[in-house]
């Protein structure tokens, strides 16, 4: 490994450390002929399948977009950067356990979904309006009541709210 500061080629690990659930290692290094320290990360590459498009189109898999997707289900939540992660990680490792070539959007959405759901039911209805195809609200509202626990909800006075007309 050549040094990144002034590109020798002799450094030295001086520690190793498994990273991403054992999926990867961290090595320190130390450069002999300058003396300077820095880390690599050597992790194994998958081949990963072609997402299937809703219009038929074939895209190369992208961690990033399902990255933003799920940030933007989960703005202004009380959801942490490494929950998000951890739905990323875990929604790659499902489709890369699934042994195909190629994977539908539908497929990983539901993947995502499933993990949104338990994580925050909030998130879970936003990436869904965008995600499914709804054709009007009373088809959403039907979805959301077979998708989420029902929960009766009460207004400040303990009883439940009236209904309008």
């Amino acid at each position: 490994m050549k040094c990144p500061f002034c590109y020798a080629q002799d450094t030295k690990v001086v520690d190793s450390r498994p990273v991403q659930d054992g999926l990867g290692t961290r090595r320190r290094r130390k450069c002999e002929n300058c003396q300077k320290r820095f880390s690599t990360l050597e992790k194994a590459e998958m081949a990963m399948p072609l997402v299937i498009k809703n219009d038929g189109r074939r895209e190369n898999f992208d961690k990033a977009k399902i990255q933003d997707g799920i940030e933007k289900a989960c703005q202004k939540r009380p959801v942490g950067t490494s929950q998000i992660e951890n739905i990323v990680g875990s929604v790659e490792r499902n489709v890369i356990e699934k042994g195909v070539k190629e994977i539908s959007t539908k497929t990983i959405g539901e993947f995502i979904m499933s993990y949104l759901r338990i994580l925050d039911p909030v998130a879970y209805v936003r990436f869904a309006s965008v995600y499914k195809t709804f054709q009007d609200i009373d088809e959403f509202v039907k979805d959301l009541e077979e998708e989420l626990p029902s929960k009766t909800y009460q207004n400040s006075s303990g009883s439940q709210p009236e209904a309008t007309q």
